[in-house]
């Protein structure tokens, strides 16, 4: 997979930008920019879109990813949209903002964005059929609980992150899934500390996929 690096330059000479041109045309310090092309630093996330838009480039493929550089409606943020990332995998020891996790943006409002920190997962597999399925995007908010009867992306002894509603009992907690295929994940209060499980955050809106 190519750097964020390799990106802006393939991008700048693609579109025969001057490193003056890009910093003039979305206001980045000449000195962060050059960190930026040369590798040493990676952009934050206001300044891939920044970059991404002064480029005409889609901030997916900026980042590395192998999709079409076109730049598309839904990654040009409206004056009232925030951008977040969409992660592939979220893992024990995976920060939710590790770069190579990061395979698309989505935008959720700026309403939306003041009540916490959020992220965007990726769906792998059927359990939680049919509602959601393999390939939609889940917007969820970081949270470490949640309601009973909430859907939650929980992580269980430091596997990847999973998609589940959450039971609360008395005696422990159950995460399940929408597809009757799939038993419920039961843990008692002992399994949750000392495996443990582990509740990452809300899922607040899904973002299906045709």
């Amino acid at each position: 997979m190519k750097t964020t690096a390799d990106r802006i330059k393939e991008g700048m000479e693609i579109r025969g930008f001057k490193q003056s041109d890009l910093v003039e045309k979305t206001g980045i310090s000449k000195g962060a920019l050059s960190s930026y092309i040369s590798g040493r630093y990676v952009p934050k996330q206001n300044n891939i879109y920044l970059i991404s838009k002064a480029l005409n480039v889609s901030e997916s493929w900026l980042m590395g990813n192998d999709v079409p550089m076109e730049r598309h409606l839904k990654n040009i943020p409206s004056s009232t949209a925030i951008v977040i990332n969409v992660l592939g995998r979220v893992a024990a020891g995976i920060p939710l903002d590790a770069i190579e996790e990061i395979i698309d943006t989505e935008e959720i409002s700026q309403k939306m964005a003041s009540d916490g920190e959020y992220f965007a997962l990726k769906i792998s597999g059927d359990s939680m059929e049919p509602k959601i399925s393999n390939g939609d995007v889940v917007i969820v908010r970081k949270q470490s609980d949640a309601d009973d009867g909430d859907l939650v992306i929980a992580m269980v002894n430091g596997d990847d992150a999973v998609c589940k509603r959450l039971k609360k009992y008395a005696e422990g907690i159950a995460l399940v899934s929408n597809n009757p295929l799939y038993e419920p994940m039961y843990f008692s209060n002992k399994d949750i500390v000392e495996k443990p499980v582990t509740i990452l955050g809300k899922v607040r809106e899904l973002r299906a996929k045709f």
